[in-house]
């Protein structure tokens, strides 16, 4: 996050910066935290899971790589089994896929 803006703001930026679309959040999937996920960079940085999963639409833009991405591409749910992905991400993949009325917390 930017000084200044808020967790909305942020999301929206970030996506376009990221992927080249711009997007309208429509709603909130979860609050996702893993004690056991935790990412060490080869920087030396290291950190603990904590992730805000919201549901978007794309509004405009252009899809196409950044410098903050390195493969940028719209998937089915389906194709994504097949695909090397994180437990925790995983979890919210599913969560996406059952259409949950409310928010996770967890």
């Amino acid at each position: 996050m930017e000084i200044g803006e808020t967790l909305e703001e942020c999301v929206v930026r970030e996506t376009k910066e990221e992927s080249g679309l711009d997007i309208e959040i429509t709603g909130l999937l979860g609050i996702y935290t893993d004690p056991a996920h935790v990412i060490a960079y080869a920087d030396g940085e290291v950190r603990q899971e904590f992730n805000i999963t919201f549901y978007g639409r794309v509004v405009g833009g252009c899809i196409a790589v950044s410098a903050e991405s390195t493969e940028v591409r719209f998937l089915r749910l389906d194709e994504l089994s097949k695909l090397p992905v994180h437990d925790t991400v995983r979890l919210r993949l599913n969560h996406y896929a059952e259409k949950r009325s409310q928010p996770y917390l967890g």
